[in-house]
């Protein structure tokens, strides 16, 4: 899979703007406000239908203007294809390949697989459990349509549960009738999504914990857990037992909507004692697992967006992640910097042959 080209109209601070991409690795630089993100964004736009940074559409519209279209021309297997993206001034987005819309834009999910790294994402680290979650199901989604389509039937039928117990917590009456069908709609696709989760991060998370001891360059007491009350009882039999204790806080409280990815460092929370280095060296084990993993079940390796991720990283840890990202993985790569002459340094030093952007 490659990327040849994109093209922007009315995308953010670009009106109309098209960029080749002649080779494996291409280098965007420029000073901050440039729209170096930007291009990233779009290209993840092509990639998952929607942005990496914002949830919102209206958002990445060009100030003063009412929609914006994104076209990239990529090479898939072979075969020559165009994707748009089109947000219509009145608000309706389409997304196309070869002219073809898609029913559901769900459909699109891991055709172009791709992954981030951005300085934001560290959030996988530090913030909470449904982080962690967001993070298992992108990449499960890429690999498998029928996760995705489970999840959204998962998230869907919970937040009905979820509004019935409101209901009933309010007016103090509960249906036990409507509530054990809903239990029975609920359970067929939680049960589906736990059984993916926990033996795709049986093999994954070894293979991280492996790889922070190959970037961190020393051993270190890391363990990662995937956490679940499903792990040891029947997801019904966990609804039927909380029931009284959902009826009265008005919500679901057990399902795979609580699972978590445990990381302690020794026996304390990583995120708790973990400095800025070994924060940033489990993202990028996290994020190039993921990449791996990807390229082993599609047969293809995925595009790799890297915004800004030089920062605060020594030399030697930039040579390391570009030999890692760039020379070892045969995929396409996209890599964002404020410093021209550092990046380029890096490539010529590796032999790496890219392609580079100035804004």
């Amino acid at each position: 899979m490659q990327l040849h080209s994109i093209s922007l109209l009315q995308f953010k601070n670009y009106t109309n703007r098209s960029f080749d991409f002649p080779k494996k690795v291409v280098a965007i630089c420029g000073n901050n406000g440039m729209g170096k993100t930007n291009i990233l964004d779009a290209i993840h736009y092509l990639c998952f239908t929607k942005s990496y940074f914002s949830n919102t559409d209206t958002i990445n519209v060009q100030q003063g203007a009412r929609g914006f279209r994104i076209e990239g021309q990529f090479t898939l297997s072979g075969q020559e294809e165009k994707a748009v993206c089109i947000l219509r001034e009145t608000g309706k987005k389409e997304f196309l390949i070869d002219e073809t819309p898609y029913d559901k834009f769900s459909q699109h999910i891991g055709r172009y697989p791709c992954v981030v790294i951005a300085p934001d994402d560290a959030v996988l680290i530090t913030g909470g459990s449904e982080e962690r979650r967001g993070f298992m199901d992108a990449l499960l989604s890429q690999l498998d349509p029928e996760y995705l389509k489970q999840l959204i039937s998962y998230n869907k039928i919970i937040q009905q549960r979820n509004s019935f117990l409101k209901t009933a917590a309010e007016t103090g009456t509960l249906d036990e009738a409507l509530l054990t069908v809903l239990d029975d709609q609920l359970t067929p696709p939680g049960t589906f999504i736990f059984s993916k989760r926990r033996d795709a991060l049986m093999s994954f998370l070894p293979k991280v914990k492996r790889l922070y001891t190959e970037i961190a360059q020393q051993e270190e007491y890391l363990s990662l857990l995937y956490e679940s009350r499903l792990l040891e009882t029947e997801f019904g039999e966990l609804l039927q037992a909380s029931r009284q204790k959902d009826g009265i806080l008005g919500r679901t409280t057990v399902g795979i909507h609580r699972d978590d990815i445990n990381i302690q460092l020794g026996v304390q929370p990583f995120k708790n004692i973990a400095s800025q280095g070994q924060r940033k060296s489990l993202l990028f084990a996290l994020k190039i697992t993921e990449l791996e993993l990807l390229a082993s079940e599609k047969k293809f390796s995925p595009i790799l967006l890297l915004d800004d991720v030089f920062e605060k990283l020594d030399e030697e840890r930039i040579s390391n992640l570009l030999a890692k990202v760039c020379v070892e993985n045969d995929g396409q790569v996209f890599i964002t910097d404020t410093n021209k002459e550092r990046i380029t340094r890096h490539m010529q030093a590796l032999g790496i042959d890219f392609h580079l952007i100035e804004l």
